[in-house]
């Protein structure tokens, strides 16, 4: 007899689950830098508030609930616009600090449909993980009943 052990039909099949586990694995970690997640390709980073155009109506001051947010875009990037109090409108880059998403408006929060991030609306301080940092604020002011963003 032999001491070595035998390759069954059982050990290879399980050996062969290991090995396509593994590799499901390995594809899960793929989920990293340029992934877009849900729904494709990662948007491109924000550039700097102070690189926006001035002067541009971001959205009404009635189509934004107060307690709410919504989606808009400023020079083609998607923002965020919130309007926690009835006298206070904040705006934030949309895109997810941790893997470069786009972060939606969701009442008095943002999450990310992508690893579940979630900011707080008012602030753009980060709630939930795996987000790092805060969603940039972009710097508006309102007047007669618009949202505008400001130049640097």
């Amino acid at each position: 007899m032999h001491d070595e052990p035998m390759l069954t039909r059982r050990v290879v099949l399980a050996s062969g689950l290991t090995v396509a586990g593994a590799a499901g694995i390995a594809v899960l970690a793929g989920c990293g830098a340029g992934s877009g997640g849900a729904g494709g390709a990662a948007a491109a980073p924000a550039g700097p508030a102070s690189s926006v155009t001035a002067g541009v109506v971001l959205a009404s001051v009635s189509d934004i609930p107060v307690g709410g947010s919504i989606s808009a875009t400023l020079d083609g990037k998607p923002i965020l616009i919130s309007r926690p109090s009835t006298g206070e409108i904040v705006a934030f880059t949309a895109i997810c600090t941790h893997m470069g998403c786009t972060v939606m408006p969701a009442g008095k929060e943002f999450h990310c449909p992508c690893h579940g991030s979630v900011y707080n609306a008012a602030t753009g301080a980060v709630l939930q993980g795996p987000a790092p940092a805060p969603l940039a604020k972009i710097p508006t002011d309102v007047a007669d009943g618009e949202v505008r963003s400001v130049g640097a």
